[in-house]
């Protein structure tokens, strides 16, 4: 009787009767019903777990040739770049990976400012996005000192040296973290697992979070239309909705193979891409004795360590600049609740909103950008500004308006919101 049974409903009905596969397939793709004017924005979200996978699956190759000690761990990698078949590919994939995960975590991020995906009811899964983005800078920061050359290694003491500016407990964090009184064997050791196992677990545990509340409450659109609102009264499907699978499904492929193409042209051709993804000086041993010129961190992170060097230290302490540097970070987490706009959507606000997103723009690259050179970049404003600028040097003076601006952004986000002039929402989705 069993063996009729099992004929009659076939594998999936075996499966089905032990796990909930079909129903989840149809709760996630076939049956779960998305805006139908999703546009290029759209593929980021699919591109970031694209990424997380790459990151990974070359992770677990780089783990079985890297030796996390402080005497070999160049060499390993060293060893995995020439002797290893096909290694240099894997640690350039793994490498530019983790520039191409941020660049698709930044538009993906973008395109939810915009379209105001972090308003209600999906306040939930933009703070789980934005737990995704800091896993994803401590999961950045702890895989930076691994290769243990000169800049991971200054770069990882320098960071590491901040949380000492905390009071009262700022020191014995940082002795926590290098696990040693300096950067040692021990942070090395340290570092690796929490790269390679204690963060992985937390942001996959956040990724499935951050997608079962997509799941329960929908997907935003360009217009900022709830969909759920109108439905079909016999089927009661969403009648601006269509299936994610086969729709979405096969449009995000085309969005994958162009994001392969560039991600394969950048790893044949310019995998330290000018010195933003790998530094000239992490070619070089980790030499405790010799500092680097100029230390900078990856371009990912220059633009909060820029408003760190803008902020000045207050009676010799640190700890202004480190604060507000983790502020820039948290204050994305206040959006959902710091925006008074009647509309979600940029096509619907008036331009004094455009005008604010612009600025914030602006001042991010340009933080970005000086947050990679040293602050004597342009010299000095010379000696006629004395008496104005204390002969400060012109670029922190730069970061520290670009710093005022980016937290003017959020600072002043109710007012503007609620006194710009705003376009009527239509009723259904517009393409």
């Amino acid at each position: 009787m069993a063996n009729k049974i099992v004929e009659t409903k076939g594998i999936m009905g075996w499966i089905d009767a032990r796990f909930p596969l079909t129903s989840n397939i149809k709760n996630h793709l076939t049956e779960y019903y998305a805006p139908k004017n999703f546009n290029f924005w759209y593929f980021f979200g699919s591109l970031a777990m694209l990424v997380l996978v790459l990151q990974i699956v070359t992770g677990i190759f780089l783990t079985m040739h890297y030796k996390p000690d402080a005497a070999q761990a160049f060499a390993s990698v060293e060893y995995i770049m020439r002797d290893v078949f096909g290694g240099n590919i894997i640690r350039y994939m793994h490498s530019t990976g983790a520039s191409m995960f941020f660049i698709v975590v930044y538009l993906h991020m973008f395109r939810g400012v915009i379209y105001g995906s972090y308003r209600n009811p999906r306040e939930l899964i933009w703070l789980f996005g934005v737990a995704i983005f800091l896993c994803l800078m401590g999961e950045a920061f702890f895989g930076y000192l691994l290769p243990w050359g000169q800049m991971s290694y200054w770069g990882a003491q320098v960071i590491v040296n901040l949380f000492s500016a905390i009071p009262f407990i700022g020191p014995d964090i940082s002795e926590w973290l290098r696990g040693d009184y300096l950067i040692s064997d021990a942070t090395l050791n340290r570092f690796f697992a929490f790269h390679v196992i204690a963060l992985p677990m937390v942001l996959l545990g956040l990724v499935a979070a951050h997608l079962i509340a997509l799941h329960e409450v929908g997907s935003n659109n360009p217009d900022g239309v709830e969909i759920k609102e109108k439905k079909d009264k016999k089927t009661g499907i969403p009648l601006d909705g269509i299936p994610f699978h086969p729709y979405y499904t096969v449009k995000d492929l085309v969005g994958v193979v162009v994001f392969l193409i560039v991600f394969a042209a950048i790893i044949c051709f310019a995998p330290e891409m000018g010195g933003y993804f790998l530094e000239a000086n992490n070619f070089i041993p980790a030499d405790s004795l010799k500092t680097p010129a100029h230390i900078a961190p990856v371009w990912y992170f220059t633009p909060y360590y820029s408003i760190l060097r803008a902020v000045p230290p207050v009676m010799n302490s640190q700890f202004p600049g480190v604060a507000a540097m983790g502020l820039s970070v948290m204050a994305f987490a206040l959006l959902p609740w710091l925006d008074r706009s009647p509309v979600k959507s940029i096509r619907y606000r008036g331009s004094l909103y455009k005008r604010w997103l612009a600025a914030f723009v602006v001042s991010f690259f340009v933080l970005g950008y000086l947050g990679t050179v040293p602050t004597t970049v342009w010299g000095q404003l010379g000696e006629w500004s004395k008496d104005i600028v204390d002969t400060r040097d012109c670029a922190t003076w730069v970061a520290r308006i670009f710093t005022f601006i980016y937290f003017a952004f959020f600072i002043l986000m109710p007012w503007y919101t609620s006194k710009d002039k705003t376009l009527p929402v239509p009723e259904r989705v517009t393409y």
